[in-house]
C-alpha cells in the first residue's frame, strides 16, 4: 500500500493549514463539528473546495433567491448543469453561462479554452447537442501591452477550442475599460437542443449501481482551481499557474459524441460533468441530489502518472471528464462504448444507502463525510452593505465638438467592429447559422425544422456602478431588446455575476441592489432565470472591476421564413422607436470626455420595454421591417453609423435632437428599417430618413450636420481594433 506524505489532522489544526486551502477558522470549526473529529488532509481539502465561493455561493445565495426561476416554458431550472426551456414539438433548448476569469488572467489561452470546454460539457451532461457558443469579454484598454496580450490569448483560446470541437461561435460582446486592467472577464455561454425524453439529471441513485469515470486520465492540473477562482488576484497569483486547467478539444469532441450516445442507453441513471472541484463536486453532488451515499475506490481512477494521492485525485480539475451512474450489471456496455470512442474509462465505485461520502485507496479510508452537510450546509454569509457615495458635480455637454466625439467614439474598441477578433472563430460549422456575427443576437436553425433559436449575451458595468438597481434592470432589458430585434420571443435567461470582494460594503451593496433590479426586470419581461454562475473577488490589490452582471438570453423564432428577406436595402425607410432624452450618466461620451462615472442614471420603464418589444417583434414577423437595431453604446448617431458601415449603405437622415443627444444612451430605443412600400404602425415611431445606394452618410440634428463617406466609416470602424492590436510597443 503506497504511503502518501501529507500533514496529519493534528498538524492541520495546529498550523492552521486549512487557511491556505481557503477555509476560515469558523468554517474549519464547523467541519470539525460535522465530522465529530479532526478532519484529515483529504477531508479538509474536500470541504475547502465545496465550501469555496465558486462552488457554494456562500455570499450570493440570498440574492439568487430573488430571481424568478419558473415559467410557462421552463422544464428545468437552477440546480442541474444547465437550464432547460421548452420550444415546442417535444424539443427543448438547454443553455448556461459560466465564468473563467481568474484562470484567464494567469494563462489566457488555456483559461479561455477550458472555459469553453467546461460550458460545452455542462450542456452535453444534460443530454443536449450544442448548437452554438457565445462569449462576453472585458479587458483593460488596448493602449496597454498586457491587455493586448491577454486579449490575443483569450480570443485564440476560445477559437482554438470551439473550432476544433466543431461548434460555431455565433455571437458575443467585448468591452474595454481600465477597471479591468490585469483582471479580464471571460464569460462563456453554450446553447444546445434536446428532445424532452432525453433530458438527464446528475443523480446517484439505486443502491449497488456503479459509478463510471470517463475521459482524460487524472493529473495534477487544476488542483484547488475552485478555491483559486474564489480569491482576489495578487502578485502571488502567477505562482498558481498549476491551478489553471489544460484543455484538449480533440478528446472533448470524442467525449461529447460518446456522452450523447450513452444517454440513449436506458441503463444510464445519472451523469454529471467533472467541472469545478472535479471528482469531488461531481460525485458528492450526485449523491446529494439522489438522496444516497457513494463509495469511491480511488485506486481505480485512471491517472496520468504514478504517485497521485487521493487528495490530488479528488481536487484535480483535469478537463474532459464525465462521471456516470449506471445500473449494476450493465457496466461493460458503457465501457465498450467508451472504448469505441478511444476514451479512458473505469468503474470506480458504487452507490450506497449510507448517506455518506466515502473514499478509499486500496482499503484505507481517506474520507468519510456525511453527504448532506458537505453539499447543503456550506455557510451562508449575510453581510452589511453600504451604498457608494457619488458626490461628483453634474457633467455638461452643451459645447461638445460633435465631429471629434463622433470619430473618437466610433473607433474606440468598445464600439468599433469586433470583426478582426471574431473572424478567428468558426461561425458556420454545422451550416445552421442564419445570422452571422456582428449583429446583436445570433440565430441558429433547429435542424430538421423551420424553427430557430435566437441567443444573445450582454453585460453592463458603468451603469451598474452608477446605479446598481437601475443598472440591473438595464442589463436584462438590453438582452431582451437584442432578441426582439431579430424577431424572437424571449423565453428565459442565464446570468453570470462578476463582482469584486463582497466583504467590501459598497460591493456587497452593489450585489444587493443590482440583483434586485435584475429580478424585477425578469418578472416584468417574463424571462425567468434557469441557470447561472457567480464570480466574486475579481480584483487586484489596487483596484476592483466594475460590477458586471452578464445576461445570456434565448428566444424562439417559430418560422424562419421572414429572415430570408431580413436585410435592409437602398430605399428602405429609417425610423426611431422610443424618445431620446438627456441620458449621459454611465455613457460612452461621459467616459470619453470626463473619465469617471457620474451619479445621474435614468429610470428604466420595464412596462414600456415590453410593449415596444411586442410591437416590433410583430412588425418583423409580418414582414414590415427589413432590420431592427437597438440603440446602444454611443447613442443614436453611432448606431446609424454602425448600421451604415455594416451593410455598406448610405444614410440620409434628419433627427430632432440636440448635438449632445446624438450621443445620449436613453434606454428602450430601436432604429427600425421599414421595407419600401410598407407602413409602420407602432406608437411613438418617428421617421428620420432612408438608406441610400450612395457612399454618403449624412445625418442632420438641430444644430449640426455630420457628413462622411460610408466607405470611410466602414474602414475606420472595422479597422480600429486591428490598428490597436498591431501597434508597435
Amino acid at each position: 500500500m503506497p504511503k502518501f506524505l501529507e500533514p496529519t489532522a493534528e498538524e492541520i489544526k495546529a498550523e492552521k493549514l486549512y487557511r491556505d486551502m481557503g477555509l476560515s477558522d469558523a468554517e474549519f470549526d464547523k467541519v470539525r463539528e460535522i465530522l465529530g473529529r479532526e478532519p484529515n488532509f483529504t477531508e479538509t481539502g474536500i470541504f475547502s473546495v465545496m465550501w469555496s465561493e465558486h462552488c457554494s455561493y456562500k455570499h450570493s445565495k440570498p440574492f439568487l433567491k430573488q430571481f424568478p426561476t419558473t415559467g410557462e416554458h421552463v422544464l428545468m431550472g437552477p440546480g442541474e448543469g444547465a437550464g432547460v426551456v421548452d420550444i415546442g414539438d417535444n424539443q427543448a433548448v438547454v443553455f448556461k453561462v459560466e465564468s473563467h476569469n481568474h484562470p484567464s488572467a494567469i494563462e489566457p489561452y488555456q483559461g479561455a479554452a477550458t472555459g469553453v470546454g467546461g460550458i460545452i460539457r455542462d450542456i452535453v451532461s444534460i443530454g443536449a447537442r450544442p448548437i452554438n457558443l457565445l462569449n462576453s469579454l472585458r479587458f483593460g484598454e488596448l493602449t496597454e501591452k498586457t491587455n493586448r496580450r491577454l486579449l490575443r490569448g483569450v480570443v485564440a483560446g476560445i477559437g482554438g477550442y470551439g473550432n476544433c470541437i466543431g461548434i460555431p461561435t455565433t455571437a458575443g460582446e467585448i468591452e474595454f475599460d481600465d477597471r479591468y486592467d490585469g483582471n479580464p472577464l471571460v464569460n462563456a455561454m453554450c446553447v444546445g437542443v434536446i428532445d424532452h425524453d432525453m433530458i438527464q439529471k446528475g443523480l446517484a441513485q439505486g443502491v449497488g449501481n456503479s459509478v463510471i469515470y470517463v475521459g482524460l486520465k487524472t493529473g495534477r492540473d487544476g488542483i484547488h482551481g475552485a478555491t483559486f477562482a474564489s480569491e482576489e488576484l495578487t502578485e502571488e497569483s502567477e505562482s498558481k499557474r498549476p491551478s489553471v486547467q489544460i484543455g484538449d478539444p480533440f478528446v472533448g469532441k470524442k467525449l461529447m459524441e460518446a456522452t450523447l450516445e450513452a444517454i440513449t442507453y436506458e441503463e444510464l441513471v445519472g451523469i454529471q460533468d467533472m467541472g469545478a472541484a472535479g471528482l469531488t463536486s461531481s460525485s458528492s453532488e450526485m449523491a446529494a441530489k439522489g438522496g444516497s451515499g457513494i463509495h469511491l475506490q480511488l485506486e481505480k481512477v485512471p491517472v496520468r502518472e504514478e504517485g497521485i494521492s487521493p487528495y490530488e485525485m479528488m481536487l484535480s480539475e483535469t478537463q474532459e471528464r464525465m462521471l456516470l451512474v449506471v445500473k449494476k450489471g450493465t457496466e461493460q456496455k458503457f465501457l465498450d462504448l467508451f472504448d469505441k470512442h478511444e476514451l479512458d474509462s473505469a468503474v470506480i465505485g458504487e452507490v450506497t444507502d449510507t448517506d455518506r461520502f466515502v473514499l478509499t485507496y486500496e482499503g484505507e479510508v481517506f474520507a468519510d463525510i456525511p453527504v448532506k452537510p458537505l453539499d447543503h450546509e456550506a455557510p451562508v454569509y449575510v453581510l452589511e452593505g453600504e451604498p457608494l457615495k457619488h458626490d461628483k458635480p453634474a457633467n455638461h455637454y452643451d459645447d461638445i465638438n460633435v465631429e471629434d466625439v463622433f470619430d473618437r467614439l466610433l473607433t474606440h474598441p468598445t464600439i468599433a467592429s469586433k470583426r478582426y477578433l471574431y473572424s478567428q472563430y468558426d461561425q458556420q460549422v454545422g451550416a445552421n447559422t442564419i445570422v452571422k456575427p456582428g449583429l446583436q443576437a445570433s440565430v441558429v436553425r433547429v435542424e430538421g425544422t423551420n424553427k430557430a433559436v435566437a441567443s444573445t449575451i450582454d453585460g453592463e458595468a458603468r451603469y451598474v456602478f452608477n446605479d446598481p438597481y437601475e443598472g440591473g434592470k438595464m442589463v436584462v432589458a438590453e438582452a431582451y431588446r437584442n432578441l426582439i430585434a431579430v424577431g424572437a420571443k424571449p423565453l428565459a435567461m442565464t446570468d453570470c455575476l462578476n463582482y469584486g470582494s463582497p466583504e467590501k460594503k459598497h460591493i456587497y451593496q452593489q450585489l444587493i441592489d443590482s440583483t434586485r433590479g435584475m429580478a424585477e426586470a425578469c418578472d416584468v419581461l417574463e424571462t425567468p432565470v434557469v441557470s447561472g454562475n457567480v464570480s466574486l473577488y475579481n480584483e487586484t490589490r489596487t483596484s476592483s472591476i466594475f460590477p458586471t452582471p452578464v445576461v445570456g438570453m434565448v428566444g424562439l423564432i417559430e418560422d424562419i421564413d421572414y429572415l430570408r428577406d431580413f436585410s435592409p436595402k437602398a430605399g428602405d425607410k429609417l425610423y426611431v422607436v422610443g424618445e431620446t432624452t438627456d441620458s449621459f450618466g454611465g455613457s460612452q461620451i461621459e467616459k470619453l470626455l470626463y473619465g469617471d462615472v457620474n451619479h445621474e442614471t435614468e429610470t428604466v420603464d420595464l412596462s414600456q420595454e415590453a410593449a415596444k418589444g411586442e410591437a416590433i417583434c410583430e412588425a418583423i414577423r409580418q414582414g414590415v421591417l427589413s432590420h431592427a437595431q437597438t440603440v446602444g453604446k454611443g447613442g443614436l448617431l453611432i448606431t446609424l453609423a454602425r448600421m451604415s458601415a455594416f451593410y455598406g449603405l448610405g444614410v440620409d437622415a434628419k433627427v430632432d435632437v440636440t448635438n449632445a443627444q446624438l450621443f445620449s444612451e436613453t434606454q428602450g430605443r430601436y432604429v427600425v428599417v421599414v421595407k419600401e412600400g410598407q407602413t409602420l404602425a407602432i406608437d411613438g415611431a418617428v421617421e428620420i430618413g432612408t438608406f441610400t445606394d450612395t457612399d454618403d452618410f449624412n445625418v442632420t440634428a438641430q444644430n449640426t450636420t455630420i457628413q462622411r463617406r460610408t466607405s470611410e466609416l466602414k474602414e475606420a470602424w472595422e479597422g480600429a481594433i486591428e490598428a490597436c492590436m498591431t501597434s508597435v510597443d
